[in-house]
C-alpha cells in the first residue's frame, strides 16, 4: 500500500445547479474510503447566469465573442468553490492535501480537441492555500481521446471493492444519470468499458425551465401527468438520435435540443422527452446487473421508463451504502490524487484515447 492522500473533489454537472464536495483518502490505487459528502446549492442569480452563458456557447467562436463574460464567470466560481474549500476545511478539521476541481463545463467538442469547464484554478489554488489539480480532460483530448467520461476508473475501484465484500456480483453496468447519461461496464477479469449513451436529464429540464419556473421535473410528476406524441416520437428517433448518439463515447448538451415539442403542451412536452430518454438510454444498456447514480436517479418515471423497455430491475447505487448523487465529487478527488501521482485517469476503453493517458494540471499558487 502507497502513501494516503485525501483529496476534496468539487463537481458541478451539467445540471447546473450547485456543486457536490467530497473528501475522500486513498494511495490513487486500491485503497480508498470516503469521508465526507456535501452539496453546496446556487443562488437562483448565479444558476441563471450559467445557463445563459452556456446557451450561448453553441461553437468554439463563442468562447472568444463571450469571453469577457466567461472571465467574469472563471472568477465568481472561483470564489464560489474557495468558500466551499474553507468552509469544509474550517468545519472538518481534516489536513486537504489536494482539492480536485472539475469547474463548470460550457463547451465540449472532441473533435475539435476543445473543452471549456468554467473556473479560476489558480485563484482558487491562492485563496484556499491548497495544491489545486483541474483541466482534468485536455490531456485526454490532444491523445486522440473523448474526453469523458472520467469516473469510470473510480466506478471500477468501487466495483472491486463490492465485489470482494460480497455486495455484487459480476459482470455489472454503473448507469450514471446527470445532464448527460453514461455507462461503465465492469465484467468478471475488472475489465472496463465507457461511453456516454444518450441524455439524461438534459433534454427534460431544458423543457421544465423553458416553460416553467422550476429547474427540473421533481420525480417525474409533470412528465407522468401527460401524454406521449408517438407521432414526434417516432420522427425523432428515425430522423436524428439514435445516429447522432451512436458516434461519439462522449456527448455535450449542445448534441440535442427540445425545438421538436415546441408545440406540445407542457406536461404533454415533458412526458415525450422523458419517453425518449428512457428510449434511447434502453438500447444501450446491457442486460447486466445495472446499479444507478446521478440526479437523474432521483427520477422515479423515467427510472420505471427504463425498466419496463430493458425488462429488468435497475437498482440505486445507495443500496450498497454509498451516496449515489456524489458518485461524481468522489471520483473527482479520486482522479486528482491519481493526477498528482501520474498515473493514468483515461484509457483507450473509457474515452477511445489511444494510450492510458495522466490528466489534471497541478497548481500550487500560494
Amino acid at each position: 500500500m502507497g502513501k494516503i492522500y485525501t483529496a476534496l473533489g468539487l463537481m458541478s454537472g451539467t445540471s447546473m445547479d450547485g456543486v457536490d464536495a467530497s473528501i475522500i483518502k486513498s494511495d490513487g490505487n486500491r485503497e480508498y474510503s470516503i469521508i465526507s459528502d456535501e452539496y453546496f446549492e446556487y443562488n437562483d442569480d448565479f444558476y441563471s447566469k450559467l445557463i445563459d452563458i452556456r446557451d450561448k456557447v453553441s461553437i468554439e467562436d463563442d468562447l472568444k465573442k463571450y469571453s469577457d463574460e466567461i472571465k467574469s464567470l472563471e472568477r465568481e466560481i472561483a470564489l464560489l468553490n474557495a468558500d466551499i474549500v474553507n468552509t469544509i476545511v474550517k468545519k472538518s478539521n481534516i489536513e486537504i492535501d489536494f482539492v480536485g476541481f472539475h469547474g463548470q463545463t460550457i463547451f465540449h467538442n472532441p473533435e475539435n480537441k476543445i473543452t471549456k469547464q468554467l473556473g479560476d484554478g489558480n485563484l482558487l489554488s491562492h485563496l484556499t492555500k491548497k495544491i489545486v489539480i483541474n483541466n482534468f480532460r485536455q490531456n485526454d483530448l490532444q491523445n486522440g481521446g473523448q474526453g469523458a467520461p472520467l469516473a469510470s476508473i473510480y466506478h471500477k475501484l468501487l466495483a472491486q471493492n463490492f465485489k470482494e465484500e460480497g455486495r455484487i456480483e459480476l459482470p455489472i453496468v454503473i448507469l450514471n444519470i446527470g445532464g448527460i447519461a453514461n455507462t461503465t461496464s465492469i465484467n468478471e477479469n475488472y475489465e472496463m468499458i465507457s461511453m456516454d449513451i444518450g441524455p439524461g436529464n438534459c433534454l427534460i429540464d431544458k423543457w421544465i425551465r423553458l416553460n416553467s419556473d422550476k429547474n427540473f421535473d421533481n420525480k417525474g410528476e409533470i412528465a407522468k401527468s401527460g401524454n406521449i406524441d408517438k407521432f414526434i416520437l417516432e420522427q425523432t428517433i428515425d430522423n436524428f438520435y439514435y445516429n447522432e448518439t451512436s458516434k461519439n463515447k462522449s456527448l455535450d448538451i449542445n448534441d440535442f435540443d427540445v425545438s421538436f415539442v415546441k408545440g406540445l403542451s407542457f406536461e404533454d412536452g415533458a412526458a415525450t422527452l422523458t419517453e425518449l430518454t428512457a428510449d434511447i438510454l434502453s438500447k444501450k444498456l446491457l442486460n447486466n446487473n445495472i446499479y444507478v447514480c446521478g440526479g437523474g436517479r432521483k427520477n422515479n418515471f423515467l427510472i420505471d421508463l427504463i425498466q419496463k423497455k430493458i425488462k429488468k430491475k435497475i437498482i440505486q447505487i445507495d443500496e450498497l451504502d454509498v451516496d449515489g448523487s456524489f458518485i461524481e465529487s468522489q471520483a473527482f478527488g479520486y482522479l486528482a490524487i491519481r493526477s498528482y501521482l501520474g498515473l493514468p485517469i483515461s484509457f483507450p476503453e473509457t474515452t477511445g484515447c489511444k494510450e492510458p493517458t495522466t490528466g489534471g494540471v497541478i497548481i500550487k499558487n500560494f
